[in-house]
């Protein structure tokens, strides 16, 4: 399958098919909604996905991976060294390592404004030394380059129906509703990496404070209040994805099932979360085999419908384009909705 996307994508030179393989494995081993997404895409468009993934896998390795051994001290000197690379490859054009290599000719292809990468970095770089937020207005300032800049990244390889411009608030907001997805279900590993993404001000509406989580990570013993303010945490992401959602139909049609896959099994987190009992401190939730497996079914059948109506000459996307970055901060501010 790796030479069928590299052929489709016009990717030819040895090298260069090379550093694509690698970010494709990467996906495949650390990504896998992503990746199983990421499946239902045209074949000449997932090459990208993947560099795209492979270069935020790296960065957020450096800055996460408990297993690794690093100091603080080495994980900051491995972002500057991760940052260096990254800034002279886009200025000359050329990388010898692979996945920066991958990401500077994604880049170059799809017309990537490289603001979306530096973002990114600022957030990384914020990992090694930020460990709580105070609101979700201070955390959506972190989120505009951990995760709304990722749905930026993604929109001009995806492609849509009118103005890039259009669609970008939308792709902005579901990459925060994923990653606000995952930071309520690691929220306890998270606290063994001294980090914590549930803003203060939301816990103590709940009567809980940071201290009050490590006791129950530490002791296994869950409280009322704590799963109260997890529930207002999950209302919260679900109100984002609401807010994502109708970007979806802006998208190019052949996108739309890898992205509505990914939409579904994202949030399918929170149904997770809530089938147990909102215990993220104590134990990951797990969206069931059999639910993935349904939604990937139903992603296919999209995708190959969506497919067959573009090769009949009723699906034309627009050429990709630069996208425009919504203000920072403006996602992750809480939605004045109920949830019904």
């Amino acid at each position: 399958m790796t030479t069928r996307e590299l052929d489709a994508a016009g990717i030819h030179e040895p090298a260069l098919r090379a550093a694509y393989t690698a970010c494709r494995r990467l996906n495949a081993r650390h990504g896998k909604t992503y990746f199983l997404a990421t499946r239902l895409l045209p074949v000449e468009r997932r090459p990208a996905v993947h560099a795209l993934y492979g270069f935020a896998r790296w960065a957020d390795d450096i800055v996460d991976d408990l297993d690794s051994g690093a100091t603080p001290d080495e994980r900051a000197h491995a972002l500057r060294g991760l940052q260096e690379r990254l800034d002279n490859g886009l200025r000359t054009g050329a990388s010898t390592q692979p996945v920066i290599r991958s990401l500077i000719h994604t880049a170059a292809v799809y017309g990537i404004d490289h603001r979306h990468f530096a973002a990114f970095m600022t957030s990384m770089r914020s990992d090694l030394t930020v460990t709580g937020y105070a609101s979700y207005e201070e955390l959506g300032r972190y989120m505009h380059g951990s995760a709304a800049v990722i749905g930026l990244q993604m929109l001009p390889v995806l492609g849509t129906v009118g103005p890039l411009d259009e669609a970008a608030p939308y792709a902005a907001a579901l990459g925060v509703a994923f990653q606000l997805s995952n930071f309520l279900r690691d929220v306890g590993e998270d606290l063994d990496r001294g980090r914590l993404y549930l803003p203060a001000d939301l816990l103590a509406a709940h009567g809980v404070d940071r201290d009050y989580l490590e006791w129950s990570r530490a002791t296994g013993r869950r409280d009322a209040r704590i799963t109260r303010a997890m529930q207002a945490a999950a209302a919260h992401n679900r109100c984002v994805y609401r807010t994502a959602l109708p970007g979806l139909a802006l998208l190019a049609p052949v996108s739309r099932p890898c992205i509505r896959t990914a939409f579904v099994l994202y949030s399918g987190i929170l149904d997770a979360i809530e089938d147990d009992g909102y215990a993220v401190l104590h134990r990951r939730a797990v969206v069931p085999h059999g639910r993935r497996a349904a939604v990937a079914l139903d992603g296919l059948v999209r995708a190959l419908a969506a497919r067959a109506a573009a090769d009949g000459g009723r699906a034309r996307p627009t050429r990709p384009a630069t996208t425009a970055a919504p203000a920072p901060g403006d996602l992750a501010r809480p939605v004045r909705e109920e949830v019904a």
